[in-house]
């Protein structure tokens, strides 16, 4: 079937760089697009899937942004992450047959689509997108230590801090601009992500933004004093 290219290929996309490794070749390249669906974007509240849905691909935000999270037997929902433009997910299904959280659009957002099993088999002939996935499998699991810590032992301001100053570096890392930027993800979804209430979020916003530190405007976020919130993570 003839994918939907509704998008540049990926030697015209800008997040090349990010999702593929330096040492691909052309023909890797090229058989790598062949495998990868673009499909219709989707909606802000739009689910790519929901827990228990077959686990068949992984998943590049091209455009927009992506929450992933949890539901327990109580109802109670648990964020699990925020993906950004040219960050990869999906990977914590690989060893199941059924998806284990649920994605969701916060805003308009477009994909790349990776079916398991064609880059199963891809990663057999060309090795350097075995290790790059690897080495994104890596980076989830040390988020996911560095989020425990975070949760368990710091403060609530320097647990925002610390997420503002996050965001602001994997912008920066995808050439987007990373001192004034707008949040998609709202204040009660941030609170649920750091452990915290959402009426000690949006306290916390308006500290900092009383203070200099940041200047908040709704979802539209600067941050004036990155030394300041550096500062404020650091501290116990």
């Amino acid at each position: 079937m003839l994918k939907a290219k509704i998008e540049t290929a990926c030697t015209e996309c800008a997040l090349s760089q990010l999702c593929l490794p330096v040492a691909l070749s052309s023909a890797d390249v090229a058989a790598l697009e062949n495998i990868i669906d673009r499909p219709t974007p989707l909606s802000r509240g739009g689910y790519l899937f929901q827990a228990g849905d077959q686990f068949d691909s992984l998943y590049v935000v091209r455009s927009g942004s992506v929450k992933t999270y949890t539901v327990d037997a109580t109802g109670t929902e648990q964020i699990t992450g925020f993906y950004l433009p040219g960050e990869l997910f999906g990977l914590s299904s690989i060893n199941e047959q059924t998806q284990n959280t649920t994605a969701q659009a916060l805003e308009r957002t477009s994909l790349c689509i990776l079916p398991y099993h064609d880059l199963d088999g891809l990663c057999e002939t060309v090795p350097s997108l075995a290790r790059q996935i690897m080495r994104v499998m890596s980076n989830e699991i040390r988020d996911d230590h560095a989020l425990l810590t975070l949760v368990s032992k710091k403060r609530a301001e320097s647990r925002l801090a610390t997420f503002l100053l996050s965001i602001s570096a994997r912008l920066k890392k995808r050439k987007l601009p990373d001192e004034e930027f707008q949040l998609s993800m709202s204040r009660s979804d941030i609170g649920n992500y750091l452990g915290l209430a959402e009426e000690t979020v949006s306290r916390m916003f308006t500290r900092f933004h009383e203070d200099g530190v940041i200047k908040v405007n709704r979802k539209q976020v600067a941050l004036l004093d990155k030394a300041a919130l550096q500062e404020i993570c650091d501290s116990s």
